[in-house]
């Protein structure tokens, strides 16, 4: 499990990878301003190069002291096709997670195993 802020980070997640994720949560709180811009775009980038199941639920709405969150939890593939989103306000994103199709994705475009950085 990481948090929102971690998704900018993309050598946490090619870590959890290689000790064997398959599957990173990511609950986040996003502004509405930068959740606009990056919240989706950052997590199918997780997605597609690690080649992982990103399952990303985010809070909705105003908060104390103004605050305001992006919301639109998402369920995205190791191919970073998004399976699941919330619209605005609350939702439930609910996708079948399809571990056959991961390995395929990931036998057909082996850029994990070329990995020449350590």
């Amino acid at each position: 499990m990481t948090i929102c802020y971690d998704v900018r980070f993309p050598e946490l997640y090619r870590k959890l990878v290689d000790q064997g994720a398959l599957i990173v949560t990511v609950p986040a709180a996003f502004t509405l301003t930068t959740g606009k811009d990056h919240w989706t775009t950052l997590l199918r980038a997780r997605a597609i190069e690690d080649q992982v199941f990103v399952i990303a639920p985010a809070q909705h709405g105003k908060h104390p002291r103004g605050r305001v969150t992006y919301g639109k939890s998402a369920i995205i593939d190791p191919w970073g096709d998004v399976l699941a989103q919330c619209g605005e306000g609350e939702g439930v994103a609910i996708a079948t997670l399809d571990f056959a199709y991961q390995d395929r994705v990931r036998a057909a475009l082996p850029s994990l195993k070329h990995r020449r950085l350590t």
